[in-house]
């Protein structure tokens, strides 16, 4: 049995000003044996087959896995970058010669300038490779925007559950799994797709919280009932203006497309069911901070506040109310800055006070620059090992980064491009401890509560201006469907 592996991935926030292209993606993009070697051990979807294929005896040949290296979001790839990668796929497929399977770990909510459905797409390409008698089966993040043209494209899709994602080898060794089974006769897959037209920002979709806790219990109840291989909905990505934008439905069944269907539309309504659980609203900067300080008075510390917004790093939101509010003992892990840390990598050294404008650079939804005065504790550029339930072992090279004491024990960690703490590495690498720490404020939605949970004693989600806001609102759609609850025309009238 050969088996190829491919992948060519991006969360695509077309919102942000600067194009994706091909030096983005060459600095993340790995090919050949490299694939195997580098995801070995870590929890993704490559490790999922690997675990699989290795333990079936399947020779497997890996072709090539394309994402963007280090920083902060990009928006639409270009046709060139979309290009080189899919046909490097297809292409690669070619040259491999016959194989048995193709499985590809895909994102979902990829945005190119020249494919509408970026995906479907890579899929199509993949086929144009293998013929149609070949099964090809698709790993998917849960922010996927997607809809029937995948379904059609691939023989099955499979949609991790959790977010933070923490089952990205368990989906995909269920994608690897079926698809032996389907090499061997086994198993017939037929793929069934919903779109319940619900938009929503990213930090309503925790998978151990309402509503979604709700949609993928009934996905684990569905799952139980035989021939239901795989129940998946992912809710979407609000922050890529497609067509195909919102939550999508799809599952796969053994050869039983009755009972696909039956279980596909059950999951739609109920989703519908729960829509208006997704627009809660939220606290802006002041009052986030505000409650922040109010649980630290009460001991509890610490206390995260999610600035899920902010998808460049320059955001100064919530800087300005911390400061303004007197608040003590915290620290923003990342204010994206490539100026600001020129300057201190030019023109400082750890020990020095230096007096400096950060953040507020990028748009409109960033805020203003703030200047800081403060001790330079930390300079260089972090090398570290992730150490939480998400991505555990992986690897973190950062860019330049400086850590200033504003006094205190207030720090801000100017950065040269986008970096986060979704773990306790983040800020050790940088000399903090966070148990000497009242808040953290991180650019981030939901993924750090993998490992923040289980230290943090309270945790604030916010609504603050940005590239991805909860209130979606604050956006402009320009593909967005007619009835995409809650952005649509027939919902707001614009």
């Amino acid at each position: 049995m050969r088996i190829a592996i491919a992948g060519f991935s991006d969360e695509t926030c077309t919102f942000c000003k600067d194009l994706t292209t091909v030096e983005r993606f060459e600095s993340g993009t790995i090919r050949g044996h490299a694939i195997i070697e580098k995801n070995r051990g870590i929890p993704t979807y490559v490790n999922g087959y690997l675990k699989v294929l290795e333990a079936e005896g399947a020779e497997i040949v890996p072709i090539v896995h394309a994402s963007k290296g280090p920083g902060g979001f990009s928006s639409w790839l270009v046709p060139e970058c979309f290009e080189k990668y899919a046909n490097e796929i297809r292409d690669g497929l070619k040259a491999a010669g016959p194989v048995d399977g193709v499985l590809l770990a895909l994102h979902g909510a990829m945005a190119a300038a020249n494919a509408v459905r970026p995906e479907a797409e890579i899929v199509r390409r993949a086929r144009q490779a293998v013929g149609k008698d070949v099964p090809i089966m698709v790993t998917l993040d849960l922010h996927a925007n997607e809809d029937e043209e995948l379904a059609e494209a691939a023989d099955a899709v499979f949609i991790l559950k959790t977010y933070p994602h923490v089952d990205s080898e368990e989906i995909g060794m269920k994608a690897a799994e079926c698809m032996v089974k389907t090499v061997r006769g086994e198993v017939r897959p037929y793929t069934a797709c919903r779109r319940p037209g619900i938009v929503s920002a990213s930090i309503y979709q925790a998978s151990d919280q309402h509503p979604m806790k709700d949609i993928y219990d009934r996905c684990r109840e569905w799952e139980k009932v035989p021939g239901v291989i795989c129940a998946s909905v992912a809710p979407g990505y609000a922050y890529a203006d497609v067509i195909d934008i919102g939550m999508s439905i799809f599952v796969v069944t053994n050869d039983d497309p009755e009972l696909a269907e039956k279980v596909a539309q059950d999951l739609n309504d109920l989703a519908w069911s729960l829509r208006e659980s997704f627009t809660e609203p939220l606290p802006d900067a002041k009052e986030a901070t505000r409650l922040a300080m109010k649980y630290v008075s009460q001991g509890l510390r610490p206390v995260i506040i999610a600035d899920g917004a902010d998808r460049i790093g320059d955001s100064t939101h919530m800087l300005k109310e911390l400061l303004a509010q007197g608040a003590k003992n915290w620290v923003i892990p990342c204010i994206t800055d490539p100026k600001a840390a020129e300057e201190l990598k030019k023109t400082a050294k750890v020990g020095d006070e230096v007096t400096l404008t950060v953040g507020g650079w990028y748009d409109e939804f960033s805020g203003t620059p703030v200047e800081i005065t403060g001790t330079v504790e930390y300079m260089g550029c972090p090398e570290y090992t992730l150490v939480g339930p998400m991505g555990k072992g992986s690897k973190v090279k950062e860019g330049f980064v400086a850590r200033i004491n504003l006094g205190d024990n207030r720090h801000v960690v100017v950065a040269e491009r986008m970096r986060g703490a979704n773990d306790s590495a983040g800020l050790s690498c940088v000399g903090l401890d966070y148990n000497d720490l009242d808040i953290i404020v991180l650019k981030d939605r939901v993924h750090h509560r993998a490992f923040w949970d289980q230290v943090a004693k309270a945790d604030i989600r916010t609504s603050v201006p940005g590239q991805g806001p909860a209130d979606l609102s604050q956006l402009h759609y320009n593909n967005a469907p007619y009835d995409a609850y809650p952005i649509g025309r027939k919902w707001t009238g614009i």
